[in-house]
């Protein structure tokens, strides 16, 4: 049974998440282009696009962290530190992508352009990605694995 847990949320990590940050990596600079190319053009199709995956895959990827409590519980380390810190990094990216990433994204779109707002966009953005690097390192790492990796 765990080997069925850890490949699915593996499975799910790689399927969910993998969009969200490519999506949301491209955003900002597809937004900057379509507010240059001004209102009227089809210059918004593709942020609009990129907003969607994220938010649909962003609702997919809650999926990762359930069969992760899963995974941790079948093989008993719920309580191993590295796990505990992985749990809290999923939780702020999660927050970073809720709250800044998200609707940074949707108040581009509705022609919120406010100095630097792409800027600040990209960054909440790279802040996400290198969240999500960390848990992935963690993951892999895992201090005190008996994999002997």
């Amino acid at each position: 049974m765990t080997k069925f847990l850890l490949a699915v949320h593996v499975i799910a990590a790689i399927l969910a998440i993998g969009p969200v940050a490519v999506a949301a990596s491209m955003f900002p600079p597809a937004a900057r282009r379509a507010l240059a190319a001004g209102p009227g053009t089809d210059a918004l199709a593709t942020p609009h696009l990129l907003h969607r995956i994220c938010r649909v895959y962003a609702v997919v990827g809650v999926v990762v962290p359930v069969f992760g409590f899963a995974t941790a519980s079948e093989m008993g380390v719920l309580g191993s530190p590295w796990l505990i810190v992985s749990i809290a990094l999923t939780a702020l990216a999660a927050l970073v992508l809720a709250a800044l990433v998200l609707p940074a994204q949707s108040a581009l779109l509705e022609g919120s352009a406010a100095s630097g707002r792409a800027a600040r966009l990209a960054m909440a953005t790279g802040v996400f990605n290198l969240l999500w690097a960390a848990v992935t390192v963690l993951m892999i790492v895992r201090p005190g694995s008996t994999t002997g990796a």
